[in-house]
């Protein structure tokens, strides 16, 4: 591997990591907002509305940028091409299907449970990256995708919650079900960014307007809920919800970015450590108490995505 090669790896890792840093602050401020006036009152509705607001507001700030850098028009005419229609595809299982249930899951589990759980999707996408893009994975690799996997399942795992509260495990299945999507999406996103004419901006631009776009269009209306967006927009809420936003954009340009780079499984494990990040923003903001099975976890999690980012000369 060249030195190029090299320096190119040690930024995709860089870039991976800092994209858990912020979706690990961004879960927290999601988790405020839902738990927040006019969402508590409207306990079906609230995950899905403020999804699709995030999403929203992530696609204005992205798109802002684009216009800024005088390449918006890029980002439309790559909507026409081969590379374009994948990322819309990966869009939409990454957008309102993976938003939506981990939205769901945070409002029926919790955030440190929620993203603890949601966070198994490096290992979807690893497997899915292996067969499907024909990524080449060394025994150490999987290792660290594995112990990432277990090191989620040690922060999560609380006995009681199983055996007393059934809106828990309601909330552990939409995990679930996000950790599903966002492995699919980020195996799709890598396959889209192989075009010619795509850089991991573009392709952020693309995911973000078709998920905005994909629940004011047909989600929203479907489940009548304009009502509780409006009162959202008009409360005080709102621009917390413009922040959470924004830590979405970063999130997801730093993650394509990283993917971009590095791979899918390999991008996938370094933006899996943000529910450690996540775990540390509740202890340090909300008060939330320190225990050794968070420590465990938190350790075994670090030293398999640590595992997974590999040798990088190799």
């Amino acid at each position: 591997m060249t030195n190029k090669s090299v320096k190119e790896v040690r930024k995709g890792i860089g870039l991976g990591a800092t994209s858990a840093i912020a979706w690990g602050v961004d879960s927290v401020i999601i988790g405020f907002i839902i738990a927040s006036t006019p969402f508590k009152e409207e306990v079906l509705l609230a995950p899905i509305i403020a999804a699709f607001m995030h999403d929203f507001f992530s696609s204005l700030w992205i798109s802002l940028l684009m216009i800024v850098k005088g390449e918006f028009i890029n980002v439309l005419k790559l909507f026409k091409t081969k590379s374009g229609a994948i990322l819309v595809l990966g869009a939409l299982s990454g957008g309102p299907l993976a938003m939506s249930f981990y939205f769901l899951g945070i409002q029926y589990a919790g955030v440190t449970y929620a993203a603890s759980i949601a966070s198994i999707f490096p290992g979807i996408g690893a497997v899915l990256a292996f067969f499907f893009l024909k990524e080449k994975m060394i025994k150490r690799t999987w290792f660290g995708v594995a112990l990432s996997i277990v090191g989620v399942i040690v922060l999560a795992y609380v006995p009681t919650k199983f055996d007393a509260e059934s809106n828990f495990i309601i909330g552990i299945l939409f995990a679930l079900g996000a950790a599903i999507f966002w492995g699919i999406e980020g195996v799709i996103g890598a396959w889209g960014m192989r075009g010619r004419d795509v850089i991991p901006l573009y392709a952020i631009n693309i995911r973000q307007i078709t998920s905005a776009l994909s629940y004011g269009i047909i989600i929203i209306p479907f489940i009548h809920g304009y009502p509780l967006v409006f009162e959202a927009a008009t409360s005080n809420i709102l621009w917390i919800i413009v922040i959470a936003g924004f830590l979405g954009t970063a999130n997801y340009s730093l993650y394509y970015s990283s993917i971009n780079l590095i791979g899918a499984a390999r991008g996938q494990s370094l933006n899996n450590t943000y529910v450690f990040w996540a775990i540390v923003t509740e202890i340090v903001f909300i008060g939330t108490p320190v225990n050794f099975q968070f420590v465990l976890g938190a350790i075994i999690v670090l030293l398999g995505s640590i595992l997974v980012s590999g040798n990088l000369k190799k």
